[in-house]
């Protein structure tokens, strides 16, 4: 059995789950919320840190502002590219506003600035709106290869 370990972004339970059951929408062990859906979730400074170093699958990161004109353009996109690259990768939406330490300590200067961690690592990144294909081509073109 192969498996993998995800955070619940919800109550940052660490989980194990096996890989051929990932598309059978597996449920967090402790809060019972379901894990690993197809749409982006939002993190705050605590679930990005316990996201970026338990979980196994790359990390897709939105850095927006609810003032941002291009950010809101591009929030049907990311949700789109969402259903597109699971489970292949998870996609999370950080505010900049509400976690500006957070913003401070990736340098975040521009938004929307979508970043791939993966492995506790920022394996890429790229600033400004895209469309859900364009966004879809960039990560799967970054996605680290399955082990």
């Amino acid at each position: 059995m192969s498996t993998l370990f995800t955070v619940c972004p919800h109550c940052r339970a660490v989980n194990r789950i096996d890989r051929t059951k990932v598309l059978q929408g597996p449920t967090c062990g402790k809060c019972k919320t379901k894990l690993l859906e197809p749409k982006p979730v939002a993190l705050d400074t605590k679930s990005f840190d316990a996201m970026l170093a338990k979980n196994d699958l790359p990390l897709v990161v939105d850095f927006w502002a609810e003032w941002c004109g291009p950010c809101k353009m591009m929030a049907p996109a990311f949700e789109q590219a969402a259903k597109n690259l699971h489970p292949d990768a998870v996609l999370a939406k950080v505010n900049t506003e509400q976690e500006q330490d957070l913003a401070a300590r990736y340098s975040i200067r521009s938004i929307p600035t979508m970043a791939l961690f993966y492995r506790g690592k920022e394996r890429a990144r790229v600033s400004g709106a895209m469309d859900a294909s364009a966004l879809t081509k960039w990560v799967r073109k970054h996605l680290p290869t399955p082990p």
